[in-house]
């Protein structure tokens, strides 16, 4: 197990799941329709999406004690351990940063405003941010 190209590995699979999140809800923003009959669920919509930030907190705290522990691991036997707990704890938490994205995919459908796909995708975007390897873990 190299620690480099473990982060190297990370790092593009960050940006990977930041196209998976945001790119369909771009696509179905240039591209998409809407259907009327559908319309009284976006309200419901929206306010789901804003209740899946909070499904993040308890991923985002595994992360972080998965993070510390594979910088207490460096150099050690644990090392190849730790860096797999960091990647599987990692995945976790960025599949539940991009639901706030997901829902809004959803919501496309609807008549939501514009106003409220954009804060959900910048929702899901900046909790995306808080799962990029820093570069201390090198």
């Amino acid at each position: 197990m190299n620690r480099a190209a473990e982060f190297g590995r990370l790092g593009r699979l960050w940006w990977l799941h930041l196209v998976l999140a945001l790119g369909p809800l771009l696509a179905l923003l240039l591209w998409g329709f809407e259907i009327d009959a559908l319309a009284v669920l976006a309200t419901p919509l929206y306010v789901a999406a804003l209740v899946s930030m909070y499904f993040t907190l308890p991923l985002f705290r595994r992360y972080k004690l998965a993070l510390i522990d594979a910088g207490k691991a460096r150099d050690t036997a644990e090392e190849p351990a730790a860096w797999a707990e960091l990647a599987r704890t990692w995945r976790n938490g960025v599949l539940g940063a991009s639901l706030p994205a997901w829902i809004g995919v959803l919501a496309c459908f609807t008549d939501l405003s514009g106003v409220a796909l954009i804060l959900l995708v910048l929702t899901s975007l900046l909790i995306l941010w808080l799962y990029r390897l820093p570069r201390q873990l090198l």
